[in-house]
């Protein structure tokens, strides 16, 4: 049997040895279009250069393309378990021809693939071209030999592809392969073409038109191809089988989750162990890609899918978090063509088995209600929308997992209603979609960069530096020369100025030239990541496109962010040494002023963590060490243990920065392009001043180098003598100090309460003991007013008064501070008879209050007036003497 791994090395080999570069996988999230969540489709890395915006290296290429489609327009989530080829994650095999070759060399690559390297049976293999492709179809007829009743003429837009309303198209070329007779189905274009008998396996785009609004309005100049062919699909074939499920890979995986749960993939439970498998696999890619779960944009579609995994664990009678338990089989099927899921798979076992623990207790909670709202309904019922919109907003219980829930079960939901409830929750989410995603790159600088190509940086040597001026741009245009006053973004062919990016702010500083002119750079930024642009007000003089300027970068400003930019690196090592292989960089701000790290960690740093971590990086910046940089490709220098942030994209050739030593290896290894110390040591100093949450599973510190480090220790050392002369000690008695204040204070506010207590109780005057209760209406009546004494303490401070009192209403008014809180307390034989409650109402309308309360032989309230504290005592009085009447 050909394994899937196999298939996809010999599809890259194919078109290698064919003179295709072979070009790695992108990112999950797409770097070149802000429309969409994930990257979906084979092409979509490629999307700038088939419209001209951008330019490679080579003229075809060859790859296989990680893939979600599980959100947005772009969705297969719902589907995924219950059909053969629907999947969240999948793999896109591509051969791509930018100009180059066209409709005959691609088919021609096609057919000599599928049928003499694979040595699938052309009898098997049916193709379809557009109804109007003459081209196609005649060179099908050529290079295959196919029948003419085996090249279909499709007239719909399944065999005409279009970028968008504007932008290329063209007609499409798709293989099917006939899994046979025993399958129900037809070909492509027939009344049962939905059957399962006939599977596409590839689809050849020949893009040959321009459109604008959707119409054809020119031929391009260079025609090209764009081909995508579904990896789970042709293991199928290739592996003599109908569903994908069935392939090696999802079988691996479907083994090892019947292993864990003790429970066979077959009946009513395969659905929930194809579920998991899938759902893992783009749970494992999607983290390693740098997206963690969260309640919206990417991390809430990578929530939803993770969660629905979880739900059909439970399904399948898991007691404890199984996700986490099946990351080693993922990584040992996948982890040899895509590293990044081994390089992260401590973080994708720790954000699984956390996220499922937490979501263990929601799904406890959302299946017994939806129990409950369900318990008379037969088969065949629908739950109300409003019921499923309640579940899932006030108790976190998704909208699928309902669904899913009740499908079992014979039950549908109204998706209607549950759409009308959740209308403007939706709005709110696209628009905040819409705001959250990537700054689509201006077409202006795109233009730029194809005519001037990359800005040569020269900065990692020096501050200063020559260049010529290549372009100006002012107010988003492109202008030929600015003038005092103008503010503009200057583009040199060289400079010295270091653009912002990977967390690194851009450089400020100075231009000037021989005829006078001479511009303040306020920031430099890095368009495409290849132009610097130097964001320049013009305080004399003019410059123009042509002039030779003088670059001078803010060297003391530099320097403090080239020490803050190191002191990352060293501790995200500390970090790793510390809290794990699990911690990496999920963020940083590198200013002259202060540095900012977030990373990935499920729970906050100890105090011990965080001394333990910067004593670390203080003991590299003692030892010194020089900093090492070497250039390498993206390969090398990961196989040379360089750390390298996921989701970034690295050129051919990149920086790896190498710090410290520990234990006769270097201290931190990473990919980096930023700028840096020479050695350690002109760091100076580290201090860590704040560790706390961004978001689940993501921390921030942030921390302070050199002489801003010097400063907050002599500001806090500052602080600390002052206090120490307050106290009349010495600093190192401090502690102890406050700590023998806070006691006696706390003693003295004991002691204080005490003899409030007993003022209150008549204690502090012999004539209050002699007088005792008085009498109201035949009852014994003891009122007191206080003042300083904690409202805390009058409950139990009339409990003892009515034991003072025998029988009757005791009374006490506590003035603090102008107000005045009351207290009233009838004794046990009398509660029947006498309500405190009204007692205490009479009193808080005295004091200017309303409302009171309690129990009959207790109650309590309060009012702003306490200076008529006297007057609450006679309301009482004249309540109690009411009652009595």
């Amino acid at each position: 049997m050909t394994s899937t791994n196999d298939i996809r090395r010999s599809f890259l080999d194919y078109f290698e040895g064919a003179g295709h570069a072979r070009v790695p996988s992108a990112p999950l999230i797409p770097h070149n279009d802000p429309t969409l969540m994930f990257v979906n489709a084979g092409m979509v890395p490629f999307k700038n250069v088939f419209v001209g915006l951008e330019s490679r290296p080579y003229s075809t290429a060859v790859s296989s393309q990680k893939c979600v489609r599980a959100g947005g327009k772009h969705n297969d989530l719902d589907n995924v378990g219950y059909t053969a080829r629907h999947h969240t994650f999948f793999e896109m095999l591509g051969n791509f021809s930018f100009g180059d070759y066209f409709k005959e060399q691609a088919i021609t690559h096609a057919w000599t693939l599928l049928t003499k390297e694979w040595g699938l049976s052309p009898d098997k293999l049916t193709a379809t071209v557009y109804h109007t492709d003459d081209q196609a179809f005649d060179l099908w007829r050529k290079i295959a030999g196919l029948p003419e009743e085996r090249i279909i003429r499709i007239a719909t837009k399944d065999n005409f592809w279009a970028m968008g309303p504007d932008g290329p198209s063209g007609p499409c070329s798709e293989i099917f392969y006939d899994h046979g007779e025993h399958i129900f189905g037809g070909p492509p274009g027939s009344p049962d073409e939905d059957g399962d008998r006939f599977v596409e396996i590839w689809n050849l785009v020949f893009m040959q038109h321009l459109q604008e609004n959707d119409e054809i309005v020119a031929d391009l100049p260079r025609p090209s191809i764009d081909t995508g062919m579904g990896l789970e699909r042709v293991a199928a074939v290739m592996q003599g089988v109908h569903d994908n499920y069935d392939t090696d890979t999802f079988k691996a995986l479907i083994a090892a989750s019947e292993e864990l749960t003790k429970t066979k993939a077959e009946g009513e439970q395969q659905a929930s162990h194809r579920v998991i498998a899938d759902h893992l696999r783009s749970s494992g890619f999607l983290v390693a890609d740098g997206v963690l779960p969260a309640n919206e944009g990417r991390g809430y579609v990578l929530r939803r899918i993770m969660r629905r995994a979880m739900r059909h664990a439970h399904i399948l009678g898991a007691k404890e978090p199984l996700m986490h338990r099946l990351v080693p089989a993922l990584v040992a099927e996948m982890g040899a063509a895509y590293p990044e899921l081994v390089r992260a798979q401590p973080l994708l076992e720790a954000t699984l088995a956390q996220e499922e623990t937490r979501f263990r207790q929601t799904l406890a909670n959302g299946l017994r209600l939806l129990d409950e709202a369900t318990m008379n309904m037969g088969e065949g019922g629908t739950l109300p929308g409003e019921t499923a919109f309640k579940l899932y907003d006030t108790y976190g219980f998704p909208y699928d997992l309902t669904e899913d829930a009740l499908r079992a079960r014979g039950l549908q939901v109204d998706r209607a209603g549950f759409d009308a409830a959740m209308a403007e929750q939706k709005a709110a989410a696209r628009a905040a979609w819409k705001g959250s995603g990537e700054k689509g790159s201006d077409e202006l600088w795109f233009d730029l960069a194809e005519e001037l190509g990359s800005t040569e940086f020269i900065g990692y040597s020096g501050h200063e530096g020559e260049g010529v001026v290549q372009a100006i741009v002012k107010d988003g245009q492109r202008v030929d020369r600015a003038g005092e006053g103008d503010k503009v973004q200057i583009v040199l062919n060289q400079t010295p100025f270091y653009g912002e990016s990977g967390g690194q702010i851009g450089d400020a500083g100075l231009l000037s030239a021989v005829n006078g002119f001479e511009g303040i750079v306020e920031d430099t930024s890095k368009p495409l990541g290849k132009l610097h642009a130097l964001l320049t007000n013009i305080a004399a003089g003019e410059v123009k496109v042509g002039d030779a300027l003088h670059q001078s970068v803010d060297a003391d400003r530099r320097g403090r962010v080239r020490a803050n930019h190191s002191a990352t690196h060293l501790l995200h090592a500390a970090l790793r040494h510390r809290l794990g292989t699990h911690v990496t960089q999920k963020g940083s701000l590198v200013a002259p002023d202060r540095l900012r790290f977030d990373f990935s960690h499920p729970s906050a740093l100890t105090p011990e963590d965080i001394a333990v971590v910067e004593a670390e990086v203080n003991a590299q910046i003692r030892g010194n060490q020089q900093v090492t940089t070497r250039l390498m490709t993206p390969d090398e220098a990961i196989a040379a243990g360089a750390m390298a942030l996921f989701g970034e994209k690295y050129g051919d050739e990149v920086r790896v920065l190498s710090m410290g030593r520990s234990d006769e290896i270097d201290y931190s290894v990473e990919l980096c392009g930023g700028t840096h110390v020479d050695a350690l040591g002109d760091i100076q100093l580290f201090k860590i001043v704040s560790e706390s949450a961004v978001s689940s599973g993501v921390r921030r510190i942030e921390a302070l180098t050199a002489e801003a480090a010097r400063q907050w220790l002599v500001e806090r050392d500052a602080r600390l003598r002052e206090a120490a002369a307050a106290l009349k000690a010495s600093p190192d008695e401090v502690p102890g100090r406050v700590a023998s204040l806070i006691e006696d204070r706390r003693r003295l506010e004991r002691e204080l309460a005490e003899a409030k207590k007993a003022l209150a109780m008549g204690g502090g005057s012999a004539k209050a003991d002699a007088a005792g209760p008085e009498q109201v209406a035949g009852r014994a009546f003891l009122g007191q007013v206080v003042e300083g004494l904690d409202p805390k303490s009058l409950r139990s401070t009339v409990d003892e008064m009515k034991q003072r009192v025998g029988s009757g209403v005791a009374a006490l008014v506590a003035i603090n501070d102008s107000r005045a809180s009351v207290a009233v307390g009838v004794t046990s034989d009398l509660a029947n008879e006498v309500s405190a409650v009204d007692l205490v109402k009479a009193a808080v309308a005295a004091l200017g209050g309303q409302g009171g309360g309690g129990r009959p032989d207790m109650a309590q309230g309060g009012g702003p007036d306490g200076d008529k504290a006297a007057d609450a005592i006679a309301a009482v009085k004249d309540a109690l003497s009411k009652v009595a009447a």
